[in-house]
């Protein structure tokens, strides 16, 4: 098929049954926003299969094209679901303790940027190593060490400063 007619039938069954398909799937789910996903899903899978849309009967073809999007869509929820309550029942017992450091270093800490309070969390906290932390902030070595080294410097002038030490 031509790529001008295949894009004009597509467009074609589009207008023809996107208000059907979008009413099926508004039945089937809580969320509007689901619906609108399985129509979109739906007609994805009819874009790229469209040469075995089986003549005379693509809206037929649609609905079970999208009865397996939902499907699929329904499986992934319940796995999903199933995961969190079983990440529930293995944190539910997890303690986390929050170091406390001194009133004037947690001010001093509070006034650096967030880039900066997390490179000293993840090496203080953490107990990543510069080579690490490279690998945790997707840069070199070198660059890793050298963000640390500058963060450190700002939080040792941040501890030095008078309104911290007041």
């Amino acid at each position: 098929m031509a790529p001008a007619s295949r894009t004009a039938d597509f467009e074609r069954l589009y207008r023809d049954c996107y208000q059907d398909l979008l009413r099926y799937a508004l039945r089937r789910t809580s969320q509007p926003e689901t619906a609108a996903d399985v129509v979109a899903d739906t007609f994805l899978v009819a874009w790229r299969r469209f040469d075995d849309l089986p003549p005379g009967n693509g809206r037929a073809w649609l609905f079970g094209v999208a009865r397996n999007v939902l499907a699929t869509q329904h499986r992934s929820a319940r796995r999903s679901a199933d995961l969190a309550a079983r990440l529930r029942h293995e944190l539910g017992g997890a303690v986390v303790t929050a170091p406390e450091p001194p009133a004037e270093i947690s001010a001093a800490f509070a006034t650096l940027n967030d880039a900066d309070q997390e490179l000293l969390r993840l090496v203080a906290w953490e107990g990543l190593s510069a080579e690490e932390l490279a690998v945790a902030l997707d840069c070199s070595a070198n660059a890793a060490r050298i963000r640390l080294h500058r963060a450190r410097n700002r939080f040792a002038a941040a501890l030095r400063s008078p309104s911290i030490t007041k």
